[in-house]
């Protein structure tokens, strides 16, 4: 009698760890399914079919498209975009795009003149035409304290521009490199740009955090991890 129950809980015992072992198991893979995910880029819900037709900003080391419905810059061998509130960076010219915190945006990006965005936001309305974007007043104090000077520099001392990557007029839709592997093959081959500090692209707890506190911005912060410095 007390062998069959000893036996019977040792096979109850022993299904509960299985399960409980698969379970974790499952939910293991889901948790590196999730970073995996984030960690490439992010969906914008942006998309441009092929390569644009990239001017130079007169007086300024960037790039924009004028004949694109987005607001599309390209400087220091980057393409940056602003979209929904929020700046995204990417060697190439439809993504992937990495996120990236207004802390972090080089200063000649920040300084771009407001008729230069070619789908402005709301917030723009009233601004000067010819002036940048009143950043401080958007992004709040906080923002101010980190990016002190942002918009004060020697106009006769600018930095060259990039040359553009023109290799990327070959890869409209259907023949765009579909991962980021394939994509830094190409630029190694094709295309040598500036040797400067990239900004990071943020991990998915990253981007969550920054979104909570950009929500509550206009509120008080407290015990903000400092972010990377910022690109001139």
């Amino acid at each position: 009698m007390f062998s069959d129950r000893l036996r019977r809980a040792v096979r109850v015992t022993t299904v509960a760890l299985c399960l409980f072992g698969g379970f974790s198991a499952v939910a293991s893979a889901q948790i590196r399914i999730g970073v995996g995910i984030a960690l490439p880029g992010v969906r914008i819900g942006v998309n441009i079919p092929a390569y644009p037709d990239m001017v130079p900003v007169p007086g300024y080391p960037v790039y924009y498209a004028p004949q694109l419905d987005q607001n599309l810059f390209f400087y220091d061998g980057t393409y940056w975009l602003f979209s929904d509130d929020q700046w995204y960076s990417s060697t190439w010219y439809n993504g992937p795009w990495y996120q990236v915190e207004p802390y972090s945006v080089p200063a000649f990006v920040l300084r771009i003149p407001v008729r230069f965005y070619r789908r402005p936001p709301v917030f723009f309305r009233g601004w000067a035409r010819n002036a940048p974007p009143r950043w401080g007043q958007h992004w709040g104090p906080q923002w101010q304290r980190r990016r002190p000077g942002w918009n004060r520099w020697n106009r006769r001392a600018l930095p060259p521009r990039a040359p553009l990557p023109r290799y990327q007029r070959n890869y409209p839709r259907g023949r765009y490199p579909p991962n980021a592997g394939q994509q830094r093959t190409l630029e190694n081959r094709y295309y040598r740009a500036p040797q400067r500090v990239r900004p990071q692209p943020r991990n998915g707890r990253q981007q969550r955090n920054w979104r909570q506190q950009r929500n509550g911005r206009h509120q008080p912060h407290h015990g903000r991890p400092p972010g990377p410095p910022p690109l001139s």
